[in-house]
This record gives structure tokens, C-alpha cells and sequence, in this order.
């Protein structure tokens, strides 16, 4: 490591049998197959929060940040061994210089990270927290540079120092990156007379131009500001599969606008959520570091489409601030502030998170929502305390979480509201020797209810309840295998079914009645597990998993068979080829009668080349089916389902329906820089009456799109 006035510089040789190496050219930040090194910078050395730059051997870059939470990935019935430390954020992006190359011992890079692509102290002279890992896939390890022990409640703060930096000259932060849309959408149009081929329509939208402006004020304070920005999709979000249709689904900001400095908005239970901001007209954000404080301030004025009355354009405020407390701790307020016409919904939090006795963590919130739509305005809380031990051999993880009716966040993302959730989960683990053919075995156990958040403060029963025992393990070569079984039973929920299904009451000769729809009381599950998943091999990488048992079906409130599968496969033939396949499968049957009552289908192929390190070509192609039987009250009186007919307004049957949905997309990709792109896309969405069938496939819509912006740093 060494520094020049303007920027810091890293060569790292690392040492292994060459024809072990995995590396291949590949878009930014997806390495994650590779042999990889990731270089950890906590420019303002407070052990919480770093920068992260990672380089394969080609010399390919992934970057993003690491802000420890205490939340640690792996474990559960998935099979992974519970990993040392928590997984940086890759969403943001920074311009810095690498190359790299294989040697006949391994493999050697070098890296340059300029001081405008930072923010750092306002000090004289500086000390910064510094570690180095590497992720060496042929044994499935991680090394890390300093000495890093697994029983800590921080991975950052047990890192090194680079100690006496000074004379850094950052210079003029001002980076502008002008930016140039056009998108062409297509639409069949009325078929003339029946049976005929309907003629398809495009209509060319005028190009859009917008901009966006990164200025460093001082070493520590950015602002950003953006107008008429393009915030069209280069990739579509993948469909996902939900097990339980009470919880809402969100999905990861890929924005770039809102990625610089996304973590200093983070809070525990996603109060701010930026998706939350549809089209914006116009916004700035001020983000930085002063003295031991995060400060992040976010202002937008939204499309009046995203609007109550759709004339009104929805205006955002949204404050974030937290303080370092001693060497890992931190304490924190968000305020966020929605205002759409005459409506408005404004949120106030504090939160904290105390890490004691090494090993110990203690996270605490409370915030308070204030929302007025129509003339009425609600006031309700929400809180949540989580207490873990991160033990290498013994440790723990709880959550105790309350979210009240009422609570309403249009800045954040709760899934669902009206529950109290409590959840305890030890842990063990045993750790073979090194050299072991199995190198690791963990197990542990979860306790979990959730109350409706009333019944909870008047002694009722928990609606949902769960135990489940899991066994994971990681074997030699990074193999891992693990199981679970899960004892369940969930309670009938009200409040999302009554106003959702009515019951049909035949009558000989007279015309049907209806009855209140009442499901039975509780449903008792009791599921298995498998997983499996292997490591990077030469040329391929795959997982599966499988869950069989009786469990809930939501669509009737009533047991039912369950098969899943969830299989996925990563091919890489050549060093520029890469294929990323995968299969979900999920499929539920009656216990009464054995029929299927529910299956859902999701094959996803996605196939990049890429031309150079800055030149690839992706296709990707999905095909999502979902079958649903006609529904009846299969728990109790056995007589047909009705639904609300919106367009009708009036109740219908629940017939049986199959959807078949099918999307393909092409994409051409020139990204030299960050900020700096060329792209060239397509995209179209199908249907078929019989699924997989390839015969009567119907065009509902496409797009051609195109995307230019430049980087212009001064």
C-alpha cells in the first residue's frame, strides 16, 4: 500500500495453484463466481461503516459499501454455514483504476483509488481503518489480511490502520453526467373483424434529456442533484415467488441518483425505502460524515402520476442523522415527510445499536407515524428491540417487533402493519480441523409468533406460531448440505380475508345465496427440508432446494400438499460466456381430494457474452405460469368461492384460471466508467392460453429503448 497527494494504491499477489483459479471477464460487480480480493477503506476509522473495492484477476472490479447491523447471512433450512462476517451492499459505484493478471504461481493485481471517488476526514492528518479478504473459491474460504475472529460482534473493527496520511489533496469534486433517453413502446391494436391478426402499433416517445451533478462541498459533505432524470429500468425486476400472501414484496433500489451515499439512509425496518419515489421531477441530497455525526438529507418532487388525484406532485423530505457512541456503537433519528395536495405522512424514529462485551449487540427503535388522507388523521408507533450473541461455537439471535394498525411510512417499506412479532433463534456450531473432510456443523432452533398487534396487549393467543430445528454444514472444497423440519400452525386472519372471499350457497330451484366467509380456526403445518449447494467448480455452480410436508394453502384457507423446488445453475463454458439458469417450482394440493388446488412455474434462462471488459451482450428470457383450481370452501362447508368483480362490481365465482406470462429481453452494454453508458435494449411480454405449449403465443406489449450518459469529472 502507498499514496500519492491525489489517490491510494494497492498490489496484491496472491499464491495458489494456477489451474485453480477461477476468473473471467465479466460486467461490473458480478465476480462473485471468481477468485476474488476485496480491499475494506474506513476512511473515517470509526470500525462501523467502509467502502468496499473488489478486483479479480482479470482485473474485473465490483465495488459498494459495508455497514455493519449486525445481521449476518447464512443458516436457516437453506443449508449455507453461518458466514464470519455481514456481505457489503454492491449497488453503489465508484470510478477507481484496476488491473490484473495470472501468473504462473497465481495471480497479482493492482488497484488505484482516487480521493474524488471518497469522502474522508477533514484531519490534518489521518488515521483509517484498512483490512484486505480474499475469496479463494476452490476451497470455499474467505482469508482475511488482519486477524479476524468469528466470535465478534464486528468484523470492521477488528481491522488494521493506516496510520500518519496526510497532505491528501481531493481537489474540485464535479462530477456531471448528462444523460439521453428514447423509448418506442408497442401495442396490438382492435382487430378489424374476428379471428383476424391484430396490426401492431409504435409509438416513438420523444427523446428525454436529464442530468445529474455530484459536488464534494468539503472532503466529507457531497451533494447530489438530479432533474428530468431517466430512471427507466435496464433490467427488470425478477418475478419472485411469494409463500405468504398477507407480505408485501420489495424489491432493491437500482438508481443510480439514489445508490451514492444510500447507506447513511439505512434504518432498521426500512422506513425509507426510495423506490417510494416513482418519477422524480427534481431532487437533491446532501450526505456526508462531521466529526463523529452521519448526516443525509434527501428533497424530491415526484410525478403528479404518482399522486392521490394524479394533478398533485407528491414532495419528499427525508433526514437521517447518527452519531458514533465509543468503538462500535451508534445512535440514530430519521424523519421522513410525504405530502401529496392535502394529504400528507410524516415519520419521526430514534434507533440505536450497542455492541458490548465484544460479542454482545443490542438494537433498539421507536418512531412514531402521523398520517392525514380524506380529512382524518391517524397517529400510531411502531418499536422493535433485537438482542444477538456472536459467538463462534455458541450464539444467539431475537427480535421483539410491534407495528401497530395504523402505522403508515410513504417514505419506508413495511411489509405488513397490525402485528406484534416475537422470535428467538439460538445457535451452535462445531468446526473441524483444517484439512477436514467436513469442516464445519451447525445447527439451531427458532421460536417465532406473531400476534395481531391488539390481541397482543390484551393476553391473546399468538395467530401464527413456529418451531423450527435446522442442520447446516460446509465440508471440504466448500460443499454445504443442510436440512430442517418445521412445525407450524397459523391462524385464521381476518382482517385479510373477510372482505376478500364471500361463500356461495346453493338453493334447488331459487337463485344462490352468500355467506360471510369464516375460515377454520387454525391450520397445523409440518414441513422438511433439503438443501444442497456446491462451490465454484471449473465450469459450473448449482444449489437446490426442496421443501415437501403439509402446509397452509392461502387461496382457500385450508390444508394442502406442498412440493418446491428451487434449483439454480451457473455455467461458465468460457472466460467470457456465462449462463445463469434456474427453476421454481411450487405446488400445492388438497388434503380432502388430492387435487391441485395451486401450481406456480418459473424457468429463468439468462445468457451474457462479454465482448471486452467493457463491452457485453445479455439475453434473458422468462416464462411464469400460475394455475389456480376453481376455489371452494374446502375446510368447512365445501360449497364454491366468490371474488369481487371490480369492473362488474359485483361477487363471481373463482373459477379455474391459468396465467402464463412470458418475457424475453435483449440488451447491448458499453459501461467503460461508472456514470459513463451506452445502452441498446428490447423487450416484449407474451401469454398463452396452455402453458408451455409454443403454439398460440400472443404479443401483449414490447419496447425498444436506448440510454446514453457521460461522465464529465472536473
Amino acid at each position: 500500500m502507498w499514496y500519492s497527494p491525489t489517490a491510494i494504491y494497492f498490489g496484491i499477489r496472491a499464491y495458489q495453484p494456477r489451474d485453480q483459479v477461477r476468473a473471467a471477464l465479466a460486467d461490473r460487480d458480478k465476480i462473485s463466481a471468481d477468485d476474488y480480493v476485496q480491499l475494506l477503506l474506513s476512511t473515517f476509522n470509526d470500525g462501523r461503516q467502509a467502502s468496499v473495492f473488489m478486483v479479480n484477476p482479470l482485473g474485473v472490479q465490483a465495488d459498494g459499501t459495508l455497514v455493519e447491523r449486525g445481521q449476518l447471512p447464512g443458516g436457516g433450512f437453506t443449508g449455507g454455514a453461518v458466514q464470519a462476517r455481514e456481505a457489503p451492499d454492491l449497488s453503489p459505484d465508484f470510478v477507481f483504476q484496476s488491473k490484473g493478471r495470472l501468473t504462473e504461481w497465481g495471480y497479482e493485481v493492482e488497484v488505484r483509488i482516487p480521493f474524488k471517488s471518497l469522502k474522508y476526514q477533514a484531519a490534518a492528518i489521518q488515521t483509517w481503518g484498512v483490512n484486505v479478504v480474499r475469496k479463494v473459491q476452490y476451497r470455499g474460504y474467505e482469508y482475511s489480511w488482519a486477524p479476524a475472529q468469528r466470535a465478534a460482534a464486528s468484523f470492521l473493527a477488528q481491522g488494521g490502520s493506516l496510520t500518519g496520511l496526510s497532505e491528501l489533496h481531493r481537489g474540485l469534486v464535479v462530477d456531471i453526467t448528462p444523460e439521453a433517453t428514447q423509448r418506442t413502446e408497442g401495442a396490438p391494436l382492435p382487430a378489424a373483424t374476428a379471428g383476424q391478426e391484430p396490426a401492431w402499433n409504435y409509438s416513438g416517445k420523444r427523446p428525454t434529456v436529464g442530468a445529474n451533478v455530484r459536488w464534494g462541498i468539503t472532503n466529507n459533505l457531497t451533494l447530489n442533484g438530479t432533474a428530468n432524470p431517466d430512471f427507466s429500468q435496464v433490467e427488470a425486476d425478477a418475478a419472485q415467488i411469494n409463500f405468504d400472501p398477507r407480505a408485501a414484496i420489495s424489491f432493491p433500489e437500482k438508481r443510480p441518483f439514489f445508490l451514492d451515499g444510500i447507506e447513511q439512509f439505512s434504518t432498521p425496518n426500512t422506513l425509507i425505502y426510495t423506490r417510494r419515489l416513482v418519477q422524480p421531477v427534481a431532487a437533491v441530497k446532501l450526505s456526508g460524515k462531521v466529526a463523529s455525526s452521519d448526516l443525509a438529507f434527501l428533497s424530491a418532487v415526484d410525478a403528479a402520476s404518482a399522486s392521490t388525484t394524479g394533478r398533485d406532485n407528491p414532495v419528499f423530505n427525508i433526514m437521517r442523522m447518527q452519531r458514533d457512541v465509543g468503538k462500535s456503537s451508534r445512535i440514530g433519528m430519521a424523519y421522513t415527510d410525504r405530502i401529496d395536495g392535502a394529504n400528507f405522512n410524516r415519520v419521526l424514529d430514534v434507533d440505536g445499536r450497542l455492541v458490548f462485551s465484544k460479542v454482545y449487540s443490542l438494537q433498539m427503535q421507536a418512531a412514531g407515524s402521523a398520517t392525514k388522507r380524506s380529512g382524518v388523521q391517524t397517529n400510531a408507533p411502531l418499536w422493535e428491540a433485537r438482542f444477538n450473541r456472536q459467538g463462534r461455537a455458541f450464539g444467539w439471535r431475537s427480535q421483539f417487533t410491534g407495528v401497530a394498525d395504523d402505522f403508515r411510512t410513504q417514505s419506508g417499506f413495511l411489509s405488513r402493519t397490525g402485528q406484534t412479532h416475537a422470535n428467538f433463534s439460538p445457535r451452535a456450531a462445531w468446526f473441524g480441523k483444517r484439512g477436514a473432510l467436513l469442516e464445519q456443523l451447525g445447527g439451531d432452533m427458532v421460536v417465532d409468533g406473531i400476534w395481531a398487534y391488539k390481541n397482543f396487549f390484551h393476553g391473546g393467543d399468538a395467530r401464527d406460531k413456529k418451531l423450527h430445528f435446522n442442520v447446516n454444514s460446509q465440508w471440504r472444497g466448500g460443499w454445504t448440505f443442510g436440512g430442517a423440519l418445521l412445525l407450524e400452525t397459523f391462524g385464521y386472519d381476518p382482517a385479510f380475508y373477510n372482505s376478500r372471499y364471500r361463500i356461495e350457497v346453493p338453493r334447488a330451484g331459487l337463485p344462490s345465496d352468500t355467506l360471510p366467509f369464516t375460515g377454520t380456526p387454525r391450520l397445523p403445518n409440518r414441513d422438511w427440508t433439503l438443501s444442497i449447494g456446491s462451490p465454484q467448480l471449473r465450469f459450473v455452480s448449482f444449489s437446490a432446494l426442496y421443501i415437501n410436508g403439509q402446509d397452509e394453502n392461502f387461496d382457500e384457507w385450508s390444508p394442502a400438499h406442498i412440493d418446491y423446488w428451487s434449483i439454480t445453475a451457473n455455467v461458465r463454458p468460457s472466460d467470457q460466456l456465462r449462463i445463469a439458469a434456474s427453476y421454481v417450482v411450487n405446488d400445492y394440493q388438497r388434503h380432502t381430494n388430492g387435487r391441485r388446488v395451486r401450481r406456480q412455474r418459473d424457468p429463468r434462462l439468462r445468457v451474457e457474452y462479454q465482448v471486452t471488459r467493457n463491452i457485453f451482450v445479455r439475453a434473458i428470457g422468462q416464462y411464469f405460469t400460475d394455475y389456480v383450481d376453481a376455489l371452494r370452501d374446502d375446510s368447512r362447508t365445501n360449497f364454491p368461492l366468490l371474488v369481487f368483480n371490480a369492473s362488474q362490481k359485483k361477487w363471481v365465482r373463482a373459477v379455474e384460471q391459468t396465467t402464463n406470462s412470458v418475457h424475453g429481453e435483449f440488451l447491448f452494454s458499453y459501461k467503460p466508467t461508472p456514470g459513463t453508458v451506452f445502452y441498446a435494449g428490447y423487450g416484449s411480454n407474451l401469454t398463452e392460453p396452455e402453458a408451455y405449449a409454443f403454439g398460440r403465443m400472443t404479443r401483449k406489449d414490447d419496447a425498444f429503448f436506448l440510454k446514453a450518459s457521460y461522465l464529465f469529472r472536473l
